[in-house]
């Protein structure tokens, strides 16, 4: 993974009451404060509700949490968000999720070891991260099945949520900054050529 030691704006000095804490809970999380906070911190308000919202999403309990990492790394690959695909690996392995497995999100389509529910998840995610969404009406129905309507529902949020992350990130030159390595994890597997990319690619 490539480093994020420069973005598209001058990093800003985090300071002030709300900028203490949000270094308290930075190194609390992550061990350190990312360089990305100072790039987000040339606009408090907009850090402070997007991390509010970030925080507020980790008590949503309609959907597994495994199945909520894969959408959210499914649809950061999609996006191409360094930064969002370490960070989540980073937080996966945290939490004791199956690393082995969160490792492969990145080339699901390739990989052995999900399920289908867990295939059609990353599908999902993939699908409605497409501009325009590309949400089939079948893979839809087959989810309600699969996770009951609540559960479609923050399947959809978690998805939108992280499209809004990991593109502000991409936009503003946000890149991985190598929480994973840190941890000494195996690196993330390269993403698969989706059917559109494989066919434009032939």
């Amino acid at each position: 993974m490539n480093s994020s030691s420069t973005g598209r704006l001058p990093a800003a000095e985090v300071t002030g009451v709300y900028g203490a804490m949000v270094k308290v809970f930075a190194k609390k999380m992550m061990g350190r404060v990312p360089e990305s906070v100072g790039i987000l911190w040339n606009n408090p308000a907009v850090m402070k509700d997007a991390m509010g919202m970030g925080r507020r999403s980790e008590g949503w309990k309609e959907l597994d949490p495994e199945l909520a990492s894969y959408a959210a790394m499914a649809a950061a690959a999609t996006v191409g968000c360094s930064f969002c695909l370490d960070f989540n690996y980073f937080m996966g392995h945290n939490r004791g999720l199956d690393e082995a497995k969160i490792r492969q999100v990145p080339r699901w389509r390739d990989a052995t070891v999900f399920s289908p529910v867990e295939r059609r998840v990353m599908e999902y995610a993939e699908a409605a991260s497409q501009t325009p969404p590309a949400v089939t009406d079948e893979l839809s129905d087959a989810l309600l099945v699969d996770l009951g309507a609540a559960g479609l529902v923050e399947l959809a949020a978690r998805v939108a949520f992280m499209n809004m992350s990991a593109r502000m990130n991409v936009a503003l030159g946000i890149r991985s900054e190598e929480f994973a390595d840190a941890c000494r994890l195996p690196p993330l597997a390269q993403r698969s050529a989706t059917p559109d990319t494989a066919q434009t690619a032939a």
